[in-house]
């Protein structure tokens, strides 16, 4: 596995790789994962490839890797791999893609990431650039053997930007009965929350392309009518600021608590301080949070995005609003003030974040694996003849080039990416179409 993200990062698309990673090797398979060097990444990681890495790229919480192919093809040759997954179209993706043609062997390609919310993070940030991103994503799924997408929302995407239409939906997991056991009482305590309180949250990165002010004014504003109520909020990022200045702004910032990043149990106390949990983020493909927070029974007040409508049903597990409307946002949390519709909610919930156990999740990865191999044939393992790796080397650095030549030319056209507009925060792709 190839992942730009990892350990000791918090976010969706290393916590995916992480927990895959641990199921696989629960069942008896053998995991190599390659990823940058991170300060405060662990000691001691056998199975884990470190390459290195420029830290905090343009002052991001992403590294961006630097890797040296000579140290990673004598890794790959004694390891022997049966099949290559990649979890990015670019950068140790582009790596993937070289070590799936050098060897002869498949490649799938996880589409963890609406990279167009996410260009602001490079130098240049433009409309051409959100363009390169589609572009350049849509564009690797053709060096692919099959793409997973964790969502249909996300599939049918991908399919209407016209992407290798091998796309199988493989949810990320959750071990839901790990997250069901937690100690709310005592994460309140420590932040002066009564038993008694009525408790909304949030749990995730604080980072500009989440819509994390527009949240903050909804529930701020929800808890200006609702004294005694307090917002627990789960994560770190650079939209701290601008939340804590709407609680100041609102005249409740002494009921709105950050807790910075937690992890393992801490984090999953969190979520069982909370009686609600609010999300309102546009660039999901999946949002794993919202399986953890439903695992420790939670439901859940969302705006209906991509990745989030094959989670949150309205009426069973939670509500989601149409678009973003802090008044309708506010109400919803008042709707849920009431024990007894919380607890219908809660069984919903419950019911939900089994469908998404890590266990059913990485059994139907397997499984597309096993596929994708046997349509493949006999698999070309390291051990072959050295004319034939560096064959394989050159044939990987010519459809690298042709990729990236079909990239570039659909963006220097100024045109939609095949037809089709992008899709802005606070617009479904329908209202597009």
């Amino acid at each position: 596995m190839f992942t730009n993200t990892y350990r000791p990062i918090v976010g969706g698309v290393s916590e995916s790789v992480q927990r895959l990673k641990g199921r696989l090797q629960a069942e008896g398979h053998r995991v190599l994962v390659v990823a940058p060097k991170l300060e405060g990444q662990p000691k001691h990681e056998p199975d884990v490839i470190r390459v290195a890495a420029v830290q905090h790229f343009n002052g991001s919480d992403f590294s961006l890797p630097v890797p040296i192919p000579g140290q990673l093809y004598e890794a790959i040759e004694a390891f022997e791999p049966d099949i290559v997954h990649s979890h990015h179209p670019f950068l140790l993706g582009d790596t993937a893609a070289r070590s799936a043609e050098t060897y002869g062997l498949p490649l799938v390609f996880t589409h963890h990431t609406l990279y167009e919310h996410y260009t602001h993070y490079v130098p240049g940030d433009s409309p051409r650039m959100q363009r390169f991103a589609v572009a350049l994503a849509t564009e690797y799924t053709h060096l692919c053997d099959a793409v997973i997408a964790p969502s249909e929302s996300i599939r049918d995407m991908l399919l209407l930007r016209g992407a290798n239409r091998a796309v199988s939906v493989v949810p990320s997991g959750v071990d839901t009965q790990r997250f069901a056991r937690g100690d709310g009482a005592a994460l309140r305590r420590r932040h002066g929350i009564a038993e008694a309180a009525y408790v909304v949250g949030h749990v995730g990165r604080l980072a500009h392309e989440k819509n994390l002010p527009f949240l903050a004014r909804s529930v701020t504003r929800w808890l200006a009518s609702r004294p005694g109520a307090h917002f627990l909020v789960v994560g770190d990022g650079d939209a701290r600021v601008v939340m804590h200045d709407i609680a100041v702004q609102a005249g409740v910032a002494d009921r709105v608590h950050f807790t910075g990043k937690l992890h393992d149990q801490t984090l999953i106390d969190a979520y069982h301080a909370m009686d609600v949990f609010t999300f309102a983020s546009h660039s999901e493909t999946q949002g794993m949070v919202l399986v953890e927070a439903m695992a420790a029974g939670l439901p859940v007040v969302a705006v209906n995005a991509t990745g989030v409508r094959e989670v949150v049903r309205p009426g069973e597990n939670g509500l989601l609003l149409a678009g973003d409307d802090p008044a309708a946002f506010a109400a919803a949390l008042v709707r849920l003030d009431d024990a007894e519709r919380r607890a219908t909610l809660r069984a919903g919930a419950l019911e939900t974040a089994e469908r998404f156990d890590e266990g059913c999740c990485a059994e139907r990865c397997l499984a597309l694996y096993r596929k994708v191999i046997a349509a493949g044939g006999p698999v070309s393992h390291a051990d072959d003849g050295a004319w034939e790796r560096v064959r394989g080397r050159l044939e990987a650095e010519w459809q690298l080039l042709r990729h990236r030549g079909r990239v570039l030319r659909s963006v220097l056209q100024d045109e939609p990416m095949f037809g089709l507009p992008l899709v802005k925060p606070g617009e479904s792709e329908a209202s597009q179409k």
